[in-house]
């Protein structure tokens, strides 16, 4: 016989369902009967089951497993599919004066999303290119749209790694900044040199004397 307490969980199966969407199984177990425990399930496509099939291995374990059920429910663990795609679930234990009647369980499968993550992971680098990766740390790139802003960029980031506001400076920390933004190649750049002194607080004569020492 159905087991009363359950049935009221039957409603949020389906609201579940609807709410997380196709890629996400809910199920609900009477641990009574463990060779028909399944009593409601929708997106049943996912594990391929159905009404009346048997409680998991998961299921049984946790069942015999006292300490588990001492929680209120599991979280996203792992389980696979008979095709061998990999779901993340959790399961929820219902119970009644404080024995287990039933679990609601969710399955969610991320077999879509895991091979989104090993296509970004070949496209833009993983664990096998650390080496690589740390040979190539002092380098580093930044996108601007103009020339205008990769000046403004390079020199606010020259003079945002100083705890000292531009006209406080002493003339040897802007000759210091200045040189830094030399070694960047700053002053490659047209009109760099009256950017760099505005923003040193400074002439331009004065960066040009900079570069000469």
């Amino acid at each position: 016989m159905e087991n009363r307490v359950l049935d009221k969980y039957k409603v949020i199966v389906e609201f579940l369902a609807e709410v997380l969407g196709e890629n996400c199984e809910v199920v609900l177990h009477d641990v009574n009967d463990f060779e028909n425990s399944i009593i409601a399930i929708e997106n049943g496509h996912i594990s391929g089951r159905k009404v009346n099939d048997s409680l998991t291995d998961l299921a049984l374990n946790v069942l015999k497993d006292q300490e588990k059920l001492e929680s209120d429910y599991l979280t996203n663990y792992t389980g696979k599919t008979y095709d061998g795609r990999e779901l993340k679930s959790s399961t929820y234990f219902i119970k009644d004066q404080g024995e287990v009647k039933g679990m609601l369980c969710i399955n969610i499968d991320v077999s879509k999303y895991m091979e989104a993550r090993d296509l970004l992971n070949s496209f833009i680098g993983n664990d096998q290119n650390v080496e690589k990766k740390e040979n190539n740390q002092e380098f580093s790139e930044k996108f601007t749209s103009s020339i205008e802003e990769l000046i403004d960029s390079m020199i606010a980031n020259s003079i945002g790694n100083s705890s000292i506001p531009p006209a406080r400076m002493t003339a040897n920390e802007k000759k210091e900044i200045t040189n830094k933004l030399d070694d960047q190649g700053v002053f490659l750049l047209k009109n760099s040199v009256s950017k760099v002194a505005k923003k040193l607080h400074t002439s331009e004569a004065t960066i040009y004397r900079y570069l000469n020492d």
